[in-house]
């Protein structure tokens, strides 16, 4: 065979020979070696001794600058870990094997490490076998493949957190590509979907299919749209989606993709409906509830309007429930009631609604009708109590069920819906005089014309000084001194004479005059307070009541600071006290306001306190000085339990979060005793003194007038024992054995003499005779735990009812049981014993309350930090976002703007930059070409030639003059297309 028929080798089955590389320069050397000097591909021929050859983009990229490379080791530019497989490649070339691509991590010069891919090529050199290495800086395409790989992972687990999925929406042949989120969420339907386009949606439930196919028809390019609609879960299960979707340009051209994002939101939507149906309907019988009904009876009485016809309104009180709940239970109450709630839905024709108004209310809205006549509607509502009240059977017992209905009719008793319901509920009170069915009466409209008339003649008495003030007493227990007064309006009518307060301060909030008639009380009394004080007597605090229409206005603290510097009232003088439902109804607003009357000096009271509904969390952050205790709770604080145990929790938690408790309507000296006893700081009631006239007030506080020293609060370190028996002999013998050890010791005669002393004194221990006339000692001792569960009881008895006293040892009421006759020092021990469980009982209160102060107080900071720690994430957030839109406008700008730090490595080019500069003159992250780098001189201005195209170049120094340099920013003004033109 010839040899120009003989067959081609490849390169990989015999090496090249390359000495030519390393050949003395001539002039087919020299070409060869100006192209691999300046090819920016990094290049280095390896033999078995060593480093041949490297190019100066070799040098370049491993850091070596124009040191040469020879005899230097490949393996020497490898990390340590990498070394073994780049050896044994460098082996195999050697050998004649061809070649393939390896990533490593290089050594640069100074030490650090690249990522780079090294491809070994075997060439022969004055016939011997060598290695041509071509090296590859991959660093980039590492990190941001890294950076793809910790996206991607991202995504996945955010899907899976927020159960949601997202997909690519091929446009617009309708291909659907998943991601791993949406497959989980809705299982392989996803999948197939991918693969066939007609079935990309089965996922969707099918009467949303169309919605959404038609949302994604009608998308806009860059404008989201968003949807709800239900969608078939992995498991089968029927979920609750929104849906977001959005067309984008996938290139420069005019070709679409479509992103969508499927969120599973079916607890929240299921959360929501339940919230929404608890929001309109009774949980109990499933009826609308109050608010629902109203907006309803709106709506029937609108359409009533328009048509000119009526409609009746009845609603049917049931009082037997209360009873029913004492006598059978409160199921059984509730399963009456749910009974009647039916019967009443059967009896409702076609467009009448049937709904729960209140806890013992229901209410029916009949239908319109052209005219109402009340004997017919009269004998409709007996019929209907009648049905109503027919026997039922709770359980084992048959229940005679009891109502009475009250009936308004629209438009005659009432124009809106709350006071046509109302009328309704009122004239169920006069069902009883009236056979268990009653019209509402005219009194409602002789009282609307009475609010009326007393608006108008309250406006007349601000202008004609008919309002005047008195002032009432604040005592504290401790000191006895009187350290405030309540400014209270009282108003002498010249055609009423004394108008009730709680009347005309009505009026005056539904009428909108309490902003005037507050501004008035507040300028009165502070101007009183300058005069006591001129007159030279020592005033305390005068306190001014505030409405929540001032509080709401949001301009209360400016409005007193005009007052303080309009009659010149030192602010440490006034206080001001709030409802508390005022303070609740907005705890946001009244706690700036009140922190701005704190900040002007002015003390802080939160009145009516426990009738509203104040959480801990709410008045742990208002700025409160005093809490008033409502009179409800003092009025029967020494006869229920209840209010007693309600008290002591109030003082126990005003205590821990410092702020002293004002008990309101004190009226009796037993109440006095017992707020005392249990630890309550100042009283205000007729007790001590009503309300008095300025006159009056002066003339008592120039006579010293205070407290008697007998009912100020005692040292704790007093211990006081009570002794209960009716035998005389055995009272003086227990009182001569007891009071060598201390003891402050009372003595009663019977229960009833025991409680009176217990509401009077403040009491440690009890010691109870069992029998005695009237009230046994148990009987006794249940009562006093009930009303004063702080005391330790014990009970001594020659008589013993063995069971009673079991129990009540059982139910806490008794500590122990003591038999007569006693023996004096077991006796004594057992007493000594009980003072010191007191004392132990007493600590340990103080301990939890400094603990509770301690915790709210931890709680507190607790969330100040947790609110903290959310501004900086959100300044963190708006930073972020800041430098996006930075980087937005520089890619908008015309101009070429680059930036290079301190090490002359380019860190930033715009998208002009990139127009103007050829791509290899741009690689971020390495030293810049000196085409870009001597554009222009250190902070100067030049004109050069750039890509044939005259420039205006300016460089900037980062942080000259102002700190440490930062690096250049160079840029670049293109001149016009003709000189450009011209130029090339």
């Amino acid at each position: 065979m010839s040899a120009e028929h003989a067959p081609l080798e490849r390169p990989a089955d015999r090496p090249v020979d390359v000495t030519a590389l390393l050949a003395p320069p001539g002039v087919h050397s020299q070409w060869i070696t100006a192209v691999l000097e300046l090819t920016e591909v990094a290049l280095v021929l390896v033999q078995a001794q060593g480093v041949r050859y490297a190019n100066p983009a070799a040098r370049r990229l491993l850091a070596w600058g124009d040191t040469p490379l020879v005899n230097h080791q490949l393996t020497d530019w490898v990390a340590p870990e990498d070394r073994p497989l780049i050896a044994e490649q460098l082996r195999r070339r050697l050998a004649g094997e061809p070649g393939q691509f390896w990533e490593v991590q290089g050594l640069r010069r100074d030490g650090s490490r690249f990522d780079v891919r090294l491809y070994g090529q075997p060439v022969l050199v004055d016939g011997h076998p060598a290695d041509l290495v071509t090296l590859f800086d991959v660093s980039e395409t590492r990190e941001a493949l890294r950076q793809a790989q910790w996206n991607a992972d991202l995504l996945d687990h955010s899907e899976h957190l927020s159960r949601s999925g997202s997909y690519v929406l091929g446009w617009p042949e309708g291909r659907l590509r998943p991601s791993a989120g949406l497959r989980q969420l809705v299982g392989t339907l996803a999948d197939a979907g991918a693969a066939d386009p007609e079935a990309a949606w089965a996922w969707v439930a099918p009467e949303d299919r169309a919605r959404v196919m038609q949302a994604w028809r009608e998308a806009r390019p860059d404008e989201p749209f968003q949807l709800q609609h239900r969608a078939l879960g992995a498991q089968g299960q029927w979920l609750q989606v929104v849906h977001r979707g959005m067309l984008q340009k996938v290139s420069q051209a005019d070709a679409l993709q479509g992103i969508g994002l499927v969120q599973d939101i079916s607890r929240q939507h299921e959360a929501e409906q339940r919230v929404q149906t608890l929001a309109q309907y009774d949980v109990l019988t499933g009826l609308p509830n109050r608010a629902h009904f109203i907006q309803q009876l709106a709506s029937r009485m609108q359409i009533a309007r328009w048509d000119r016809s009526a409609f009746l309104l009845m609603v049917v009180e049931l009082p037997q429930l209360q009873e029913l709940r004492v006598t059978l239970g409160h199921e059984a109450a509730q399963t009456v009631l749910r009974t009647l709630a039916s019967r009443l839905q059967q009896q409702a024709r076609e467009q009448e609604l049937v709904a729960r108004v209140s806890g013992q209310d229901l209410a029916l809205m009949g239908r319109a009708e052209v005219e109402l006549l009340p004997d017919a509607v009269h004998e409709q509502a007996r019929q209907l109590r009648r049905v109503l009240q027919a026997p039922m059977l709770v359980g084992a017992a048959e229940v005679l069920p009891r109502c009475r209905i009250g009936l308004a009719m629209f438009p005659g008793d009432g124009q809106d819906g709350e006071t046509l319901l109302e009328a309704a509920e009122k004239a169920c009170a006069l069902a009883d005089e009236a056979g268990g069915v009653a019209f509402a009466r005219a009194e409602a409209h002789a009282h609307a014309l009475r609010e009326m008339q007393v608006a108008s003649a309250l406006r007349h008495a601000l202008e004609r000084q008919e309002l005047r003030l008195v002032y009432q007493p604040q005592v504290s227990l401790t000191s006895g001194a009187i350290v405030g007064v309540e400014a209270l309006a009282r108003w002498n009518s010249p055609r009423w004479g004394e108008v009730p307060p709680t009347e005309f301060i009505a009026v005056a909030e539904r009428t909108g005059m309490i902003g005037e008639l507050g501004h008035w009380v507040l300028e009165t009394a502070c101007r009183q307070w300058v005069a006591w004080r001129t007159a030279g007597l020592s005033v305390p605090r005068v306190a001014v009541n505030v409405s929540p229409h001032q509080l709401r206005r949001g301009d209360l603290a400016l409005k007193v600071q005009r007052v303080l510097l309009d009659t010149g009232m030192d602010p440490r003088g006034l206080g001001i006290e709030l409802t508390e439902s005022a303070v609740m109804d907005d705890p946001a607003r009244a706690g700036q306001a009140l922190s701005e009357l704190r900040a002007l000096g002015v003390e802080v009271a939160l009145d009516d306190f426990g009738t509203g509904y104040s959480s801990l969390a709410c008045l742990r952050s208002l700025p409160i000085d005093v809490v008033k205790l409502d009179r409800s709770f003092v009025s029967d604080v020494d006869t229920a339990p209840e209010s007693m145990a309600l008290t002591r929790a109030i003082l126990t938690m005003a205590h821990g979060l410092g702020m002293q408790v004002l008990a309101e309507g004190v009226e009796r000296e037993d109440q006095l005793n017992l707020l005392r006893a249990k630890g309550c700081d100042l009283i205000q009631g007729y007790w001590f003194s009503p309300p008095v006239a300025p006159q009056a007030l002066s003339e008592r506080l120039s006579e010293g007038w205070r407290l008697a020293a007998q009912h100020l609060s005692r040292d704790n370190s007093q211990r006081t024992l009570l002794l209960v028996d009716d035998e005389d002999n055995i009272l003086a013998a227990l009182r001569r054995l007891l009071r060598r050890d201390g003891y402050e010791i009372l003595t009663a005669r019977n229960g009833d003499e025991a409680l009176r002393c217990l509401a009077e004194h403040p009491v440690d221990v009890i010691l109870s005779d069992q029998r005695m006339p009237g009230m046994t000692g148990v009987e006794f001792l249940h009562r006093a735990a009930a009303l004063y569960p702080d005391t330790v009881r014990m009970t001594l008895s020659g008589f013993t009812d063995l069971q009673s006293i079991i129990d009540a040892v059982n139910e806490g009421a008794v500590y122990k049981f003591l038999t007569k006759p006693w023996d004096d020092d077991r006796l004594r021990a057992h007493v000594a014993e009980a003072f010191r469980r007191k004392g132990m009982a007493d600590e340990n209160r103080r301990l939890s309350a400094e603990v509770e102060t301690t915790n709210a107080l931890l709680a507190h900071v607790n969330s100040q930090l947790s609110a903290a720690l959310e501004r900086q994430r959100e300044q963190g957030l708006l930073l972020q976002a800041s430098v996006g839109g930075v980087r937005e406008i520089l890619d908008s700008l015309p101009l070429a703007v680059i930036g290079v730090d301190p090490d002359g490595l380019l860190v930033y080019a715009n998208e002009a930059a990139h127009r103007l500069f050829p791509p290899e003159a741009l690689a971020l992250g390495v030293p810049t070409q000196a085409g870009v780098d001597g554009l222009a001189p250190a902070d100067g201005e030049a004109r050069c030639l750039v890509q044939g195209c005259h420039c205006r170049v300016w460089r900037y120094r980062l942080g000259a003059g102002s700190g440490p340099w930062r690096g250049d920013v160079l840029i670049c003004l293109p001149l016009s297309q003709e000189v450009c033109h011209e130029s090339a």
